[in-house]
């Protein structure tokens, strides 16, 4: 049996949907199951022993499935959707320019994207809509992203370069993505953060190409305070940036790629949530959620809104206790 995932959209989306693999191998244990998305995201799919093989944009073939799941909304993987041959499909495809759903259980997921009021009533995570869509048991399947001996090397070098003390390492990731500007913890709470976790950990910033304003920012305060950090290249690759992360004890970060990359290597996280849905996120156990005693003042409907007083309304202190709690359970 051929099975077709269709999942293009941002890493962070690819990454968290994951957890269809097993369950897809579960309910099919014969398939071979292929994935399609974006050049961009092939790290993150890269080892998988449940991917046959990977695809990638633009995709041309008239290669048949037995079953094509897509888990995007988007009109380019709509379009692929209705185009690719199949015998059966679920998930979304595109209908007089709208998105629709192929099947009664893609129309939950749908109806929290274009209504706010479902939006904000919603308590399903993400990984449960994308099961309820796929017709798929939720069992909270875990999901993985997979390192290899170079992804390791490029750790262990790291570490011997910096001469870094592992076991006080707490990571801290600054960025979020432009799509929400205020899904990000504010530079000046950041600092607050790293002189006080400081004083009892090793810190390990985490940025990237759109994060350098702010990185600047951040490492000119902390040098003119004497306060030393170690720093990932902004412009590493995913699996590089990945095998970092796995360095930490725990990884601090807004809802963003880091969050799932760090689910997905199974380490403590702790997450802040200043504009988009904490219940959408599934915990694994190993997740601690910080809401913005602000968050339902602009979730749903004024998320795509900058709130200087939105993104400074969690502590420092806060950050540093749940920190301190996880890592003594």
């Amino acid at each position: 049996m051929k099975i077709l995932i269709l999942k293009l959209g941002a890493k962070g989306d690819v990454v968290r949907t994951l957890p269809v693999l097993p369950a897809i191998k579960e309910k099919f244990p014969q398939s071979e199951i292929f994935w399609l998305t974006k050049q961009n995201s092939s790290q993150l799919l890269e080892d998988n022993p449940l991917i046959k093989k990977i695809f990638f944009l633009p995709y041309k073939t008239n290669e048949k499935f037995d079953l094509l799941y897509n888990f995007d909304i988007d009109d380019e993987a709509c379009k692929l959707a209705s185009e690719i041959q199949a015998d059966k499909k679920l998930g979304f495809y595109m209908n007089d320019g709208f998105p629709s759903a192929y099947n009664i259980g893609a129309e939950y997921y749908l109806n929290t994207l274009f209504d706010d009021e479902s939006k904000r009533e919603n308590k399903k995570t993400y990984q449960e809509m994308m099961f309820q869509a796929a017709e798929l048991e939720w069992k909270k399947q875990p999901y993985s992203i997979y390192l290899n001996e170079k992804d390791n090397k490029y750790a262990q070098d790291f570490v011997n370069k910096n001469k870094l003390n592992t076991t006080k390492l707490i990571g801290i990731h600054i960025g979020a993505g432009k799509r929400w500007p205020s899904k990000a913890w504010h530079t000046s709470q950041v600092i607050d953060f790293i002189i006080k976790a400081s004083k009892k950990y090793e810190i390990l910033l985490f940025s990237g190409p759109d994060d350098l304003a702010i990185n600047k920012i951040i490492t000119k305060s902390l040098k003119e305070k004497g306060i030393k950090i170690f720093q990932n290249n902004p412009n590493n690759t995913d699996k590089e940036f990945a095998c970092l992360v796995n360095l930490c004890n725990v990884m601090i970060c807004s809802d963003s790629l880091a969050l799932h990359v760090s689910l997905a290597l199974k380490k403590k996280t702790v997450a802040l949530f200043f504009c988009t849905s904490p219940d959408e996120v599934e915990d694994y156990g190993l997740l601690r959620k910080i809401i913005s005693p602000l968050l339902y003042d602009f979730f749903p409907e004024k998320s795509d809104q900058y709130s200087k007083e939105l993104v400074t309304s969690i502590s420092a202190d806060k950050v540093l206790n749940e920190v301190e709690e996880i890592l003594r359970n």
